[in-house]
């Protein structure tokens, strides 16, 4: 064991634990002014945060990495503009600490309600995009919970920096320092040491990709809400809008290829096919998308390669798309239950039962009807931003924004009342 590291690890979580017991009763006007000064520092000094972010760039490109990998990475004036953005979006959402559900009174005259209260310390793990600190940091913060974020070494200088952007919104709010702290290594063994710090992290999100998420799965100690792959499917059905569902189709994929609500396989009622495929076709070609696609599709486009089990499967994250021609709404509804990692899924279709029908069958965390699956995120969904995309069941599920970071705990009410 790498003894400082360790020692470091343990005092993060000391000054997290800390700072968790004060945000928790921190105004919702202090968190709101820091996470605007975060906002203003953050295009007041983007030119310095695009030196940094220059750098991991620059490393990235001479590691070849991959073109969707370094889309993630760089911070664009375009990706800080969208940042500050929901930073103040976040700000001036109503605080959910403190609120009570519903109040009952029982028949003894006591009251029953729920409380909404943070759920502590949460340590978060992400590879590639440093948008994924600010975000995390003011979720986080909104929320009353402190963090302990570790990002990936690509993006090391630029979450460094961050940081710092961080750290001064929360100076610029008297709000204790260790609310947020970004791990100043680049260490795998710190990612090892933060998912068994059960006495000072209460639940850890990771985002990444497979292999991340199965390691942290084999050592954690700490609870997962875990953010899996996105394969992700569009069913256009018998009954769909030509036009809408062209629109959609290519959207869903071409938006961007490197986001987990990307489209990655297609599927095409056999009824419509024949009308919709060839113009699809000739649109996903002018994108660079290659097609791989049963023999039906085969059949009906050129130049398609031929679909292996394995591509069913896939999230490519990539200008690659899986085609698939299916006899019903049945079968559409059968492969997505086959091959989907129940993140996102959306049918075109002008028939109102038939959509119904896929979101109440089809078993995902989102489920559109005549929607792109790329609207997968939380600040499309009004959440201000998001912390990560749960497949999970428990303890929260879909784009994991401020409700999905907090917690609820009973508090009654009485006057004196005895149990008898």
């Amino acid at each position: 064991m790498n003894t400082t590291l360790h020692d470091e690890m343990i005092n993060l979580g000391r000054r997290a634990r800390q700072a968790a017991t004060l945000m928790r009763t921190a105004s919702g006007g202090a968190k709101a002014t820091a996470l605007r000064a975060m906002a203003d520092a953050l295009l007041s000094q983007r030119i310095e945060l695009q030196e940094q972010n220059a750098l991991d760039l620059e490393a990235a490109r001479q590691k070849n990495l991959e073109a969707a990998l370094v889309d993630r990475l760089a911070l664009s004036d375009k990706a800080l503009d969208t940042m500050a953005v929901g930073l103040r979006q976040i700000a001036a959402m109503p605080d959910p600490i403190g609120s009570l559900s519903e109040t009952t009174i029982r028949p003894n005259g006591m009251s029953v309600a729920r409380m909404r209260v943070p759920l502590g310390v949460i340590g978060i793990i992400y590879e590639s995009r440093p948008n994924v600190t600010i975000d995390a940091a003011a979720l986080c913060l909104k929320s009353g919970n402190a963090t302990i974020l570790r990002g990936g070494s690509e993006a090391f200088h630029s979450n460094q920096a961050l940081g710092r952007i961080i750290a001064q919104g929360l100076a610029a709010a008297n709000l204790p320092g260790s609310a947020v702290q970004v791990v100043g290594t680049t260490d795998r063994a710190a990612v090892g040491e933060l998912v068994t710090m059960t006495d000072y992290i209460d639940v850890i999100v990771p985002r990444g990709g497979k292999g991340l998420i199965a390691r942290l799965s084999q050592e954690a100690r700490v609870p997962l809400i875990k953010h899996l792959d996105g394969n992700c499917h569009v069913y256009i059905d018998a009954q769909a809008d030509p036009e809408k569902a062209h629109a959609i189709a290519l959207n869903a994929k071409t938006y961007r290829f490197g986001i987990c609500g990307a489209m990655e396989t297609l599927l095409v009622h056999q009824d419509i096919a024949a009308q919709v495929l060839p113009q699809l076709g000739a649109s996903f070609a002018e994108k660079g998308v290659e097609l791989r696609g049963c023999e039906r599709t085969r059949q009906l486009l050129d130049g398609v390669v031929p679909a292996t089990e394995n591509d069913w499967e896939t999230e490519f994250l990539a200008p690659i798309l899986a085609v698939r021609i299916v006899e019903s709404i049945d079968q559409a509804i059968e492969h997505i239950a086959r091959y989907s990692s129940e993140h996102t899924e959306s049918i075109v279709t002008e028939n109102l039962q038939a959509a119904r029908r896929f979101q109440t069958e089809v078993d995902s965390s989102s489920v559109y009807v005549n929607l792109p699956t790329c609207f997968a995120d939380g600040f499309e969904y009004g959440l201000g931003a998001e912390i990560g995309i749960s497949t999970n069941r428990l303890h929260a599920r879909g784009p994991v924004g401020l409700e999905g970071l907090t917690t609820q705990k009973w508090v009654l009410t009485g006057n004196g009342q005895l149990r008898g």
